[in-house]
């Protein structure tokens, strides 16, 4: 069973709340690091925290909201071996599965609803990466 690491600021709250109830109903072991109000509060502090238990639990993925994802993802991918992807649609998900081994999914709690967000999230976590061509590729990432 794959295990999520789930964290978001106060503008991510309900839709990472929302997130939480649809993973685990689908069979995912979540630990939710937070926030755990709606208290206007730092998304670096969550991206941080998620990315830190990704790295320090091979095999394991992590699940990122704030209002936009954007701020999210940019601090959770100044850590070495985080690939956190913003994704909007679930092409963005599948692509950044097979191609770029994403191990991070973020989200815009602010403008993505629920039956998306939930769309994303299953190809997400369900699609291998592809290897190959693309092992290279995500070596330069690590520069």
């Amino acid at each position: 069973m794959m295990k999520i690491f789930a964290g978001s600021d106060h503008a991510g709250l309900e839709l990472k709340n929302n997130m939480i109830m649809y993973l685990e109903k689908s069979g995912y072991q979540v630990e939710d690091l937070g926030t755990y109000t709606n208290e206007s509060c730092d998304y670096p502090d969550y991206a941080h925290k998620v990315a830190k238990a990704v790295l320090n639990n091979p095999g394991s993925r992590g699940l990122l909201v704030c209002g936009s994802g954007i701020g999210i993802s940019m601090a959770a991918n100044r850590h070495p071996g985080i690939r956190a992807a913003l994704c909007r649609f679930t092409l963005d998900a599948d692509l950044s599965r097979r191609h770029n081994d994403a191990n991070v999914l973020v989200l815009g709690g602010r403008l993505t609803g629920i039956q998306l967000a939930e769309n994303i999230a299953e190809k997400f976590y369900a699609t291998e990466f592809e290897g190959g061509r693309h092992c290279g590729r995500i070596a330069k990432i690590e520069i």
